[in-house]
């Protein structure tokens, strides 16, 4: 939608979310191409991989 030229704040509203959800998850995953949702999936993809490869030690 950012690329057909929609502001944050429309796109927000249109999506039912934060305006500053929006802006989060654009400058995270634009590159220098753009924002492309394939390679975001893919990064979130691998971060939620990572974070639960902690071990959970019960407290003492």
């Amino acid at each position: 939608m950012k690329k057909q030229g929609y502001s944050q704040t429309f796109i927000a509203n249109s999506m039912g979310r934060s305006n500053s959800t929006i802006s989060r998850e654009l400058s995270r995953n634009t590159g220098n191409r753009g924002y492309c949702h394939k390679q975001a999936n893919n990064l979130a993809c691998e971060q939620h991989q990572q974070k639960n490869k902690h071990i959970k030690r019960p407290p003492h």
